[in-house]
């Protein structure tokens, strides 16, 4: 079992941007992302991306943040959407643990 080494509670808008499918994401706000940026120096795998199990709502999954500018957007699986009834523009309560390799 690997070391848990961030773990994050937000609230944030679901984004579009034009990236690989699916299309949507939340972005992590501005505080948080200190966290995030010293938990993926053990994390990260490649191109700043940082593997994640996140849950929004009720719905668990694994994903990876990818770095945008000055922070991170997590992508919104379309089972996730579905599952959870949202979409483009609806604020979604995120939690996002990072665990060392």
């Amino acid at each position: 079992m690997t070391g848990l080494l961030a773990r994050i509670a937000f609230a944030g808008a679901i984004i579009e941007w034009c990236g690989p499918a699916p299309f949507l994401f939340v972005s992590v706000p501005d505080e948080l992302v200190p966290e995030l940026r010293y938990a993926a120096r053990e994390a990260s795998y490649g191109w700043g991306c940082v593997p994640v199990t996140a849950r929004i709502g009720a719905t668990g999954f694994t994903s990876s943040l990818f770095p945008r500018g000055e922070t991170y957007l997590l992508p919104v699986k379309v089972a996730v959407q579905r599952a959870e009834g949202v979409t483009l523009g609806d604020r979604v309560d995120v939690v996002i643990e990072v665990r060392s390799r």
